[in-house]
């Protein structure tokens, strides 16, 4: 890429995508605070969220810029067209256990249930197919959260694996379903 990347932005039906703000740490706190984030997103942070919610969207300013998926994560905002509001968020992590880049994916407890997560996922992942010289995107997702393995499921990624792992932020091995898209 010989252009510097300045701004993400993708549009859907329903959403649009886009390089996170400073602007919206607010929106982070809130969903934080629902229990959103605890999950599997920010496994083992602090619940102090206004503390650190506003670096860590600074320093993803900064990796957005970079625009390298090998380097750490990249994550952007999921913003409902309908109300202007920021639902989630949607982007990709590496794995640097595995030499693979995951998408990684939230949407805040009031907007589940709406097809919001999928809907983002597909629209991430196509972008990232298309945009990054990397054929393989994967999503390590915990065998008990049947709602986010069918949002994976329901973006297009196909099911190739269910083991024990341990992945950041679990304190002990547990059993994980394995997606991949690939181009």
């Amino acid at each position: 890429r010989s252009v510097e990347k300045t701004y993400m932005y993708i549009e859907t039906e329903r959403l649009i995508i886009r390089s996170t703000e400073q602007s919206d740490a607010k929106a982070y706190i809130d969903m934080a605070s629902d229990g959103s984030l605890d999950e599997d997103i920010f496994c083992g942070c602090s619940r102090e969220y206004e503390e650190w919610i506003p670096g860590w969207i600074q320093e993803n300013i900064g990796l957005d810029k970079e625009d390298d998926p090998m380097k750490e994560s990249i994550a952007y905002t999921i913003v409902e067209k309908e109300s202007g509001l920021a639902v989630g968020s949607v982007g990709c992590s590496y794995y640097e256990d595995e030499k693979q880049v995951g998408l990684v994916y939230f949407v805040g407890a009031e907007y589940r249930g709406k097809g919001y997560a999928s809907e983002a996922a597909r629209a991430y992942a196509k972008y990232f197919l298309e945009h990054y010289e990397i054929p393989l995107l994967v999503v390590h997702i915990r065998n008990a959260n049947k709602a986010s393995c069918k949002t994976a499921e329901n973006a297009g990624f196909t099911l190739v694996d269910t083991r024990m792992y341990q992945d950041y932020g679990d304190e002990i091995e547990k059993l994980y379903n394995f997606y991949e898209m690939r181009r």
